[in-house]
């Protein structure tokens, strides 16, 4: 039977789980959520977005119609300079949530990073830190990082951002984390080929759009008296008033956006394998340090930082080991 209500069923245009849709504050991404992890390491990598390829790959998805097939897959070039541990930073936890104790800084600090911060004049001592942990002050230790991106030619000024660290008791993580503190920490020490990883960033920018562009609604007929690529009507009657789910006119993209459960396909080094296609990446140029190849597309314009992480949730079937790939094009974006 049709609708005889007289009324037609039509699902919104336009999802309104990113709302409000402003700008970002910053071009970084913040990670708050981190996965639970027995093993001691990092539990994340910075980069910067390069641009996209595609590989040739054998299929070891256990389920997939193609499996054992060689496929073409699209990937995303993700330049990783080592980067610095400058911090270890203590928490605790209360009925607000978590709080920052207290910080350790490296006494040999990376030179460009009085480019970003002040840097601090009389670092706090290593057995005060210890003797609050000791005395339950302190429930989780993360560390502070700082990117390197003089050594790719992307720019001087280095981007900070904090990383949990794995481990079975704080203890743990502090031994762990003395070892590489004013260190420098490659990609391969945090990520193997295979691994699933969430991977997040700041959309590119559009700019203030329209309700078409922003929102997806229907264009008008022709008939219409007023424009078309605008919304037919704001509001009822009653309540007298413009609901917040109307679709209008504003910001699109520059927000930020997280892909879950991306899989690393390749860790890379220079000496292993350069990568750049034939007359360099669009708008980023060529490869100068380890990258990582990452299946799919990810959040934000080449050149742009984008934050790795252990995925929270990892799929149920995940493929088992090191990914077999058989060609990476290194053809040019810019045509013969």
């Amino acid at each position: 039977m049709g609708n005889t209500s007289g009324h037609r069923s039509k699902p919104r245009s336009g999802s309104l789980a990113y709302t409000p849709r402003k700008r970002a504050k910053s071009s970084i991404s913040r990670n708050t959520t981190f996965p639970n992890s027995d093993k001691v390491k990092l539990l994340g990598f910075p980069g910067y977005k390069a641009g996209m390829t595609h590989v040739l790959k054998q299929d070891d998805r256990p389920h997939a119609i193609t499996k054992g097939k060689e496929i073409f897959v699209p990937v995303t070039v993700v330049e990783t300079p080592p980067i610095n541990v400058c911090a270890i930073r203590g928490y605790t936890k209360d009925a607000n949530g978590e709080r920052v104790v207290s910080e350790i800084w490296a006494s040999d600090l990376f030179k460009d990073l009085d480019r970003k911060i002040c840097m601090p004049k009389a670092p706090r001592e290593m057995e005060t830190f210890e003797k609050k942990i000791a005395d339950g002050e302190i429930d989780d230790i993360r560390v502070i990082v700082c990117t390197q991106p003089r050594l790719i030619k992307l720019k001087k000024r280095p981007d900070m951002m904090e990383y949990a660290v794995g481990g079975g008791s704080v203890d743990e993580k502090l031994q762990f984390c003395k070892g590489i503190l004013g260190k420098e920490v490659r990609v391969q020490d945090v990520f193997d080929n295979g691994n699933m990883i969430d991977a997040s960033g700041i959309t590119k920018g559009k700019g203030f759009q329209g309700p078409v562009k922003r929102w997806g609604i229907k264009i008008q007929g022709r008939k219409v008296n007023d424009a078309r690529r605008h919304v037919g009507c704001i509001g009822p009657w009653n309540p007298a008033r413009t609901m917040w789910t109307v679709a209008m006119a504003g910001q699109l993209g520059y927000q930020q956006r997280t892909e879950f459960n991306k899989r690393i396909l390749r860790v890379h080094s220079m000496d292993d394998e350069n990568v750049t296609p034939d007359g360099g990446f669009m708008h980023y140029g060529v490869l100068n340090s380890d990258y990582v190849l990452v299946r799919g597309s990810l959040p934000g314009p080449a050149k742009r930082l984008v934050k790795l992480r252990d995925a929270v949730r990892p799929p149920r079937h995940m493929p088992a080991g090191s990914p077999n790939l058989t060609y990476i094009s290194t053809s040019s974006g810019q045509g013969d």
